[in-house]
């Protein structure tokens, strides 16, 4: 008896090494507990969950490429997405082709200037009248005088200036001049009229009739 007790622990001593080395239980020992929270002693942990692809952002790439789980195949998905930019329409605006009025001349302005010189005293006299109708007539050595045409006399004035006939009456006198007699110098728009005591063009004869006092005086 005490020989095959000897015999049976050789043989358990052999199992329970070959069980240790196969890391499973004996019918000789007691099964090895499983640690808190794992898997039993001899079954196969489930494999890991894959993580679901993280989903692209909107409006990022017209291509959209998927990325697949371990062990499948890559598949790419491209979308061409084709608009049609908008025709800007050819302006159809008219063009102005209005021109802008003339600078209308300010009322202290120069309307039109007339001299007188000549005669036996050899006298130089001026008369100034502006657009608004105001005058001023220098005589010699005197004193300045003014005066102030009314709205319609100076509506004449300008009148009998802008006549078409006006512009057609010769810059000098056709007929021959009197001895010590006096020349007159009217300057209206840069352009210069002479003319003499004797018969005048019925249009200059009116610009004169319009000046105020018939024009710049003629004593010393």
């Amino acid at each position: 008896m005490v020989r095959g007790r000897g015999v049976r622990g050789k043989w358990c001593g052999a199992l329970l090494l070959a069980a240790a080395l196969a890391g499973g239980a004996t019918a000789c020992g007691p099964e090895t507990p499983p640690a808190p929270g794992g898997p039993a002693s001899g079954s196969t942990a489930p494999p890991a969950p894959t993580a679901p692809p993280a989903p692209s952002a909107p409006g990022t790439s017209d291509a959209e490429t998927r990325t697949p789980d371990a062990g499948t195949s890559t598949t790419t998905d491209t979308r061409t997405t084709t608009g049609t930019s908008p025709t800007t329409a050819p302006s159809t605006s008219p063009t102005s082709t209005s021109t802008a009025p003339p600078d209308e001349p300010r009322p202290g302005e120069v309307l039109v200037e007339v001299v007188v010189n000549g005669g036996f005293a050899g006298v130089r006299n001026q008369l100034v009248v502006h657009y608004d109708g105001s005058w001023t007539s220098r005589s010699g050595t005197r004193p300045p005088r003014t005066g102030q045409q009314t709205p319609a006399e100076a509506a004449e004035l300008r009148a009998a200036l802008e006549d078409p006939a006006y512009a057609r009456v010769p810059d000098r006198p056709t007929g021959s001049p009197i001895a010590d007699g006096f020349q007159y110098f009217v300057t209206y728009r840069h352009r210069l009229v002479v003319s003499g005591d004797g018969e005048r063009p019925p249009a200059l004869q009116r610009v004169f009739a319009a000046l105020p006092e018939g024009g710049p005086p003629t004593s010393p």
